[in-house]
């Protein structure tokens, strides 16, 4: 359930409920693709960089170790340990981004493995049943996620095809909910809106969705090749539409930037691989823009990754030292990296939060939306 406190603009303070505590909003999903933050960052670490929400993917656990393991080691939650909300993606983007081969029938999609090239199928019920057994807090519909630029008469069919996939989920969801054997009988359903970036196909989508009554909509389809002004029109030209009521999700999205710029037009929820990606290769997110560890500036400075931060990496290790991490290769500097990173994405949250409190998010935005993208 999705609470409404209080509004600025567009954007949206709020709280969502769900069977495994609330969510303080906007919020940012840590992303475990394979049910682990790349960079050995274990679920207690996330308690000590103040995530809220850990995202998985059904598709990548289905192949390994198999939906089914995780259902008979109780799911997600005793399987990683995480006792909070868990987001599992449907496994749509990977099926048609990973799979060189695949083919869309209406019943479902047919694709190979990207591991060992066995073919397997995927369809509405199955993607439920998947993210049934992983016991997770919200399974998202399963849905085509186009490339930009997309054609648009192909486009139009694979959102009423979307569509019809969203109507079989809800009802598959309702009977997998209702089996004595279900380890998360309360678990919740996000719509997801497509449409690439015609706004009159994304609008319809929406309209349509939102009559579904789901837990939560989902805004897709984006990031993925169009630009950051063609995101932000799209998100625009979709709000107006999305259930005023309801948890609103911004699908793969983004840096700090977009993120700050996806509050000010009315999401409540993020996940990106990018705090953690960036920081495996020394791209470090600072409140005075984006370092380079790799720089040779940082070889004898004692100064922390940020002044401004107060994450454990910040209040123990110099620049010089996670510099030398970084150039020898070690463990070590990948793993303080994304600590900090994803502390820093948190915290960002946090304060857009308290902004949002306080009413001073407008010059929240306008101050750092100049600077979050700045590289130092």
């Amino acid at each position: 359930m999705y609470k409404l406190i209080k509004k600025e603009g567009n954007a949206r303070r709020g709280e969502f409920i769900t069977p495994h505590g609330t969510v303080q909003t906007p919020a940012f999903m840590n992303v475990a693709t394979c049910a682990a933050i790349k960079g050995g960052l274990s679920a207690f670490d996330l308690k000590d960089i103040h995530c809220q929400v850990q995202l998985c993917n059904t598709y990548h656990l289905h192949l390994r170790p198999g939906n089914k393991v995780v259902k008979q080691m109780g799911g997600l939650h005793k399987f990683t340990r995480w006792e909070g909300p868990i987001l599992t993606d449907s496994g749509g983007f990977q099926v048609f981004s990973l799979a060189k081969l695949r083919k869309i029938q209406e019943e479902g999609v047919y694709f190979s493995s990207h591991i060992d090239g066995h073919r397997i199928f995927m369809g509405p019920e199955e993607s439920m049943q998947i993210q049934s057994d992983l016991a997770s807090t919200i399974a998202m519909a399963f849905d085509e996620c186009i490339e930009n630029p997309a054609e648009y008469e192909y486009t139009k069919r694979s959102c009423e095809r979307t569509y019809r996939w969203l109507v079989r989920c809800k009802k598959e969801m309702a009977r997998l909910n209702s089996l004595d054997d279900t380890i998360n009988k309360q678990q919740m359903l996000f719509g997801i809106n497509q449409g690439s970036t015609y706004k009159d196909i994304r609008i319809d989508h929406m309209k349509k969705i939102a009559e579904l009554d789901l837990d939560g909509y989902a805004i897709g389809g984006l990031a993925v090749g169009e630009t950051a002004n063609e995101m932000y029109e799209t998100i625009e030209a979709v709000e107006p539409f999305m259930p005023k009521d309801k948890i609103r999700y911004l699908m793969g999205v983004g840096t700090p930037v977009n993120i700050l710029e996806g509050v000010y037009r009315g999401v409540d929820l993020f996940d990106c691989v990018m705090p953690s990606r960036n920081a495996r290769h020394g791209h470090i997110f600072t409140w005075s823009g984006i370092r380079n560890m790799f720089n040779a500036k940082y070889e004898t400075d004692h100064e922390p990754l940020d002044n401004e931060c107060d994450c454990p990496v910040c209040k123990s290790f110099s620049r010089a030292y996670m510099r030398h991490l970084y150039k020898s290769n070690e463990m070590l500097g990948m793993r303080l990296g994304v600590m900090h990173n994803l502390h820093f994405y948190n915290t960002l949250l946090e304060k857009i939060r308290d902004a949002l409190d306080n009413g001073t998010f407008g010059e929240f935005y306008s101050k750092y939306r100049e600077i979050l993208g700045n590289r130092i």
